[in-house]
Order: C-alpha cells, then structure tokens, then sequence
C-alpha cells in the first residue's frame, strides 16, 4: 500500500469575504505525479501555495508525509508554527514558479549552490558538485557561468527546477510552470518534468499544458470556483470527462 505523501482535508481558504477553496480533500500518493486543471480563479494555485503553507488556511488541515504543515495539534485545537519551524518543513518541499525568481546577479551555478550552502550548511565544494550535477541533468551544465539575462526563459526555468532540487525535497510543486514562456520554449521545460516523473519524484503540477497531464500524470483533477469537481486518470477525466464543467473546460483547451 502507498504512502500518502500529501493529504488535504476539508481545506478551506478565504481573501477577504471571497472564499477561494471551499472543502478540497485530496490525496497524493509518494511517486504520484499529480495535475491539476480548471481555468483561471479556480484555487488551483492557491491550494498549491498552501501546502508550502506559502498561504494559511483557515479550516482544515494539509499533512505531507504524514506532518502537519503550519500547525501543530494539542488536543483538538490547532496552533501556527513559528516561521523557523514553517522553513524548516519547507526544506523538504521544493516550489517552482511561473516566474523564475532567479537572483539577477548570480551566476545559474550559484543560484542553485545558494540554498543548499545557506539553509542546509552544505559545503560549499558539495554544494558546487552536486549544482554541476543539477545542471547536467536540466541540460544546462555549459551555461552554469552565465548570467539570468544571458539565458532564455527556458533556460531560466529549468534553473529554477535545478535550484529546487538542489535542496534534495521529497515533494515538487509546479505553479504553472510554462505559462510565462514562449510557445517554442515549453517543451524543454515539460522534457525536464517528464525525466522527473520517470525517477519517480512525487508532484503536484499546477498547468495548462493538457498533453502534458494526459501523458505523464497518474492522476488529473479539474478544479473550478474552490471545489474538487472531477478527479481520476487521465484517460477518465481528460478523454471521458463525466461533469458538465469539465467537459466545457476542455472543449476550449483541447
């Protein structure tokens, strides 16, 4: 039997009088790439930053791999964390964003040795091996002297990813990942996605990339306005989509 790597719960989230997440309960399996649809303003991205507890919740609870992220529990109350505890868990978790939020004055190598060295105190020898290493793997091992504005958007991106895996996390989340790039651009980024998947890195990916969920996702959930409404295999929610919304959805995407 797997081992839920993440398990939401009755989650609720409000901004103010909108309520943005209205109950999600969803479960993760380790080694499970997960995609989630739906269209703009569904919670989709709001429920990822969540797990990172990048947003707090305000009912519910979200575990990943069995702790309680945000939160401890006595008795029957929950009590927030402490920042140093919250970064603590987020060590485990690497986030990669629309935007690649790369430092501009840092070489590609050294914004993926940036981390490692300062939140888990690696040597700065370990650090540059393995960000070699890292850069290697996204196809970037000639660029790691270069500059940010002296790569793509592409190959800004897949920087970001080698920066995320660089702190070793046992959960990757990807908030749309592709959608500030050039349509020539996405496929070398999902490329690295799909070489992660197959190593059986444990994802939740936040896209549009539809082709992208129905060949690499185990499972595919369509979300809209804050609900679950339909979650399975690709083959189900993608190919045989039984709600009305999602059908809709993916008659102006597909």
């Amino acid at each position: 039997m797997t081992t839920a790597m993440v398990r939401a719960e009755n989650v609720h989230k409000s901004f103010g009088h909108v309520e943005v997440l209205k109950g999600i309960d969803l479960e993760v399996a380790n080694g499970e790439v997960f995609c989630l649809l739906g269209p703009s303003g569904s919670g989709k991205s709001t429920f990822l930053r969540c797990i990172n507890h990048l947003e707090t919740i305000d009912a519910g609870r979200l575990s990943v791999d069995g702790e309680l992220i945000g939160y401890r529990e006595e008795g029957d109350k929950l009590y927030e964390l402490r920042e140093s505890e919250v970064a603590a868990q987020r060590r485990d978790i690497g986030m990669v964003f629309q935007r690649f939020n790369l430092f501009p004055h840092m070489t590609a190598l050294e914004n993926v040795m940036e981390a490692p060295v300062q939140v888990r105190r690696e040597s700065r020898t370990d650090a540059r091996d393995r960000a070699l290493q890292l850069l290697d793997r996204v196809g970037l091992g000639e660029r790691a002297g270069n500059y940010p504005a002296q790569l793509s958007g592409g190959q800004q991106q897949r920087v970001a990813i080698a920066r995320a895996l660089a702190m070793k996390p046992k959960l990757m989340l990807f908030d749309e990942p592709t959608s500030a790039l050039d349509p020539e651009l996405v496929g070398e980024v999902l490329d690295v996605m799909k070489d992660l998947a197959r190593e059986g890195m444990t994802m939740i990916v936040v896209t549009h990339e539809i082709g992208f969920a129905r060949e690499v996702a185990d499972t595919v959930v369509f979300m809209d306005d804050g609900v679950v409404v339909e979650a399975g295999k690709p083959a189900d929610i993608i190919g045989n989509p039984q709600h009305a919304r999602t059908k809709a959805f993916l008659s102006k995407v597909l």
